[in-house]
């Protein structure tokens, strides 16, 4: 008994890891975020609607997205043993292997994209699709060429609120573009913040990531500038639209000043600390815009 005891605690004990190393190779909480994204795409479409239909597009968008980080993580897996944010991730320290990993990452995908395209329509599985295949297979290896790769990485990360729209309706929308690009442009500031940070370890992986060839500069900073700005004009095409109202403007403005502030202030000092405030603002200023978005339209 004592034996079959100890067998069953094994057993829990290798379930309970497969979940935290599985949860490690997919991002679990950046792919919630990313899901969230569509989600709200999603509402921001339709007012009327089952709660069959955001489970449907949450297992969905969640398999194509975990497909994605996952091979993004097998084609790293010797770059990520150099850089101590990455090396205990569970390919390079074993936990598992290059073909489970992989064996995963198709059937997932598969099925995420299948999903998609089943249950909503053959569009949003395209995209899918087209996410999955850039992020995995053009943003990946492009990392170790040219900073130009957060250009072509923003373009699947910004895919899944035109995958939430077309789910919702069936084409491509003015509102699901605009907020495909305000996801694409709050991506530059949101990744370089991130990339400014991590620039040591980066670099000990090969990747050259800041908008400027050297590296911390003020040149780097005054791109982030650039798109902050940008992004601020933009978040108001909603309200000139039509599709929205006052209520969102004035949260959308307040959350683009605030975010463009961080910006300001790292053009002034290039500091880590500003670089990592403006970070922070990234995270909070996503949800809070296209939350304030879809409360205002329905």
């Amino acid at each position: 008994m004592i034996y079959s005891g100890h067998k069953d605690f094994s057993l829990v004990q290798f379930v309970l890891n497969r979940v935290k190393f599985y949860s490690e190779v997919t991002k679990f909480r950046l792919s919630l975020l990313v899901v969230f994204s569509s989600i709200m795409a999603f509402l921001f479409e339709r007012v009327q609607y089952r709660w069959l239909d955001l489970v449907m597009l949450f297992i969905g968008g969640f398999l194509v997205t975990g497909a994605s980080i996952a091979i993004n993580q097998i084609l790293e897996k010797e770059t990520d043993k150099l850089m101590k944010r990455t090396s205990g991730r569970p390919l390079p320290s074993g936990d598992l292997s290059v073909m489970e990993v992989t064996i995963f990452a198709g059937l997932s995908g598969l099925i995420g994209i299948g999903l998609l395209s089943y249950y909503f329509n053959p569009l949003s599985g395209l995209l899918a699709s087209l996410s999955l295949l850039t992020y995995a297979f053009l943003y990946t290896p492009f990392k170790r060429i040219s900073p130009a790769a957060v250009f072509i990485g923003a373009v699947p990360g910004a895919l899944p609120l035109l995958i939430g729209s077309t789910a919702a309706v069936g084409s491509i929308t003015s509102g699901g573009f605009v907020l495909f690009i305000i996801q694409l442009l709050w991506q530059m500031p949101h990744f370089w913040a991130i990339a400014w940070v991590m620039d040591d370890d980066y670099r000990k992986g090969g990747f050259t990531l800041l908008p400027s060839g050297s590296g911390k500069s003020r040149s780097a900073a005054f791109q982030i500038l650039t798109y902050n700005a940008f992004l601020l004009l933009v978040s108001v095409v909603p309200f000139l639209l039509g599709l929205t109202g006052y209520y969102s403007l004035i949260v959308v403005l307040i959350s683009g000043l605030l975010f463009l502030y961080t910006a300001i202030q790292l053009c002034i000092d290039l500091s880590d600390k500003s670089a990592k405030k403006l970070m922070f603002a990234s995270f909070f200023y996503i949800p809070i815009v296209q939350i304030a978005l879809v409360i205002d339209k329905i």
